[in-house]
């Protein structure tokens, strides 16, 4: 195997003096390494420790590192990104070279050094607005490693700016960036969204829905999220006129709101407008008129959208209205992650909203599964137990995707918190399906908490225990990212658009298996959002339980990245499991 060089990585203060030292022949690095970082592009990072004991940081790349600094130095901004370092004081510079370093690998090391950064808490603002990702180059076989010697190096420098990659990599944050190196399907439909953008803005049409689809974990909010940063940056200077754009971005989802919120601030996206570039739909609906509609909304989770009136909201659909406020509307839709009778769409209703976007050819489907890392074989095995509801041979994987079966929750809880443990095995939880009592604002009766129970088993649902340090640190974190929610188990409501590298699922018992099939027990089941009636357009009320407790369980065994452990409740489901674990499922 071919031995990487490791990076050269100079730092220096930040000023006209700092410069001419970095300049000087007689500065301290060897010839080699003086023409790699004086000769050969570059990469550097400028950073401003501010009085909150965090940074601002620029991030860029250079074939002339000594003109470009000049450049900021003496207020020639490349962009308006840089006229924030005009004044250097307190401010440090990291230059960055490479013996392989060339201009595609540079503006690879550039990108993923700002998905990066951006990510850190410690960071309040990355400035530099654009994404660089490249395709295939001679080097770039080799982009992965260097990069990872490049952090290694900067932590040594400073440890609260570069913390750990792994620490970095289980954040919410880091996942919904926009500056994921996309797939070759997801840079397609990114490249024909936005074509369609410049196309309804340039013919001032109004009212168009980009209806975006696929399965959980097929990449659909790493697509809309930088799909959101190219059109809040680039898309203005796209259009004839030039003009403004109000570009709004928005999910009804509390914690994922938050996610989307904390990137539009760290990387500049916000504006000083009266309406929120990140928010609510019925804040959006209740704040913008038909007759103003904005230019372009692009609705994440679609799916959690009402469907019906609501508190506040006083409309029919969501949807609807929002097409009447925006001029295009892109919504990412699954529709096996509805869980709520006041999500639910009516068949025809449903139809009807895909015809609209494949009139035009504005149906988008991801096909790539990219959350779960496993082979063909164990995807189709979670998938026949969601959509077939039958239960077959668990299969061995070759990529190391666990699938694996508990005797008691105990046990699962006790393999969950040691994958947790291990900062390279990312983060790991306990979720169950909503068949155990939880009220919120109002504690239980005899206990301290709302409790998922089985046997001698019982941990408390989310959102209940407090951290050991109450700093406000964990105030924007998810709440799988909060260490002491290790002892609680997560709801579909929670875990919903996110990630974990094990999850292990308490199947209640409203999941039981009968004559050889899941069935759905709305009895069993403490979701009143999913048991309860809805009153469809003909006037009947209707039980819709079955099919949004499918999708519950659908979310919950989806949100796995390495690995599946499973516990059911249900005696004749967990002994199938168990079967399936050993082999013995005989396929008739």
């Amino acid at each position: 195997m071919e031995k990487i060089p490791s990076p050269i990585i100079y730092e220096m203060n930040y000023t006209e003096d700092g410069l001419k030292d970095f300049s000087d022949s007689s500065v301290n690095f060897n010839k080699k390494n003086r023409e790699y970082l004086i000769d050969y592009p570059t990469v550097y990072i400028i950073n401003k420790e501010t009085k909150n004991d965090t940074y601002n940081v620029y991030v860029g790349e250079t074939s002339n590192i000594k003109v470009r600094t000049n450049q900021h130095l003496n207020r020639n901004p490349i962009n308006k990104d840089t006229e924030s370092l005009s004044n250097p004081k307190s401010r440090l510079m990291y230059v960055i070279g490479h013996e392989y370093f060339n201009k595609s690998l540079t503006l690879d090391i550039e990108n993923k050094l700002m998905h990066y950064l951006s990510t850190v808490p410690q960071v309040d603002v990355v400035h530099n607005r654009r994404t660089n990702q490249q395709n295939k180059y001679f080097t770039s076989k080799y982009f992965e490693e260097i990069f990872s010697k490049v952090w290694q190096e900067l932590r040594k420098k400073n440890k609260s700016l570069f913390p750990l990659k792994s620490i970095i990599e289980d954040s919410a944050l880091f996942k919904a960036s926009p500056f994921h190196k996309l797939t070759p399907e997801q840079i397609d439909a990114k490249e024909k969204i936005y074509s369609k953008v410049v196309k309804t803005l340039e013919e001032n049409e109004a009212g168009k829905l980009i209806l975006v689809s696929g399965e959980a974990g097929s990449g659909k909010t790493v697509l809309m999220s930088s799909l959101f940063y190219d059109l809040k940056t680039e898309l203005a200077e796209e259009l004839s006129d030039n003009k403004e754009l109000k570009v709004h971005m928005m999910v009804n989802h509390d914690a994922q709101l938050i996610v989307y919120k904390q990137i539009a601030d760290k990387l500049g996206l916000t504006t000083n407008e009266e309406l929120e570039t990140i928010l609510k739909p019925t804040r959006f609906i209740n704040k913008v008129s038909p007759d103003e509609p904005i230019d372009v909304l692009i609705v994440d989770e679609a799916h959690l959208l009402w469907t019906q009136g609501k508190q506040a909201y006083r409309g029919k659909n969501q949807l609807h209205d929002l097409l009447e406020r925006a001029r295009v509307v892109i919504a990412v839709f699954d529709v096996n992650q509805i869980l709520t009778t006041e999500q639910y769409w009516e068949q025809d209703e449903l139809e009807k909203i895909k015809a609209m976007s494949k009139e035009n050819d504005n149906y988008i489907f991801l096909t790539n599964q990219m959350r779960i890392e496993a082979e063909d074989q164990t995807i189709d095995w979670i998938r026949h137990l969601i959509d077939k509801q039958t239960v077959l041979n668990i299969p061995k994987d070759k990529k190391s995707y666990e699938i694996k079966v508990f005797e008691d929750a105990n046990q699962m809880h006790k393999a969950i918190k040691e994958k947790s443990k291990d900062q390279n095995k990312g983060i790991s939880r306990i979720v169950a399906t909503f068949d155990w009592e939880y009220v919120d604002k109002r504690k239980p009766e005899n206990e301290n908490y709302w409790m998922v129970k089985d046997g001698d088993f019982k941990i408390p649902w989310n959102y209940q225990l407090k951290p050991d340090d109450r700093s406000v640190k964990y105030r924007n974190l998810s709440w799988a990212e909060q260490p002491h929610t290790i002892n609680e188990a997560g709801s579909t409501y929670t875990v919903q658009g996110f990630d974990l590298n094990y999850v292990g699922v308490i199947i209640g018992p409203s999941v039981k298996l009968r004559n050889g099939k899941i069935i759905f027990d709305k009895d069993e089941s403490e979701n009143k959002k999913a048991k309860q009636r809805r009153t469809l357009k003909n006037g009947s009320k209707e039980y819709l339980a079955e099919f949004l407790l499918k999708n519950e369980l659908n979310v919950l065994l989806t949100r796995g990245i390495h690995g599946l452990y499973l516990y059911a409740v249900d005696a004749e489901l967990q002994e199938a499991l168990l079967k399936a674990q050993r082999g013995e499922i005989e396929l008739g």
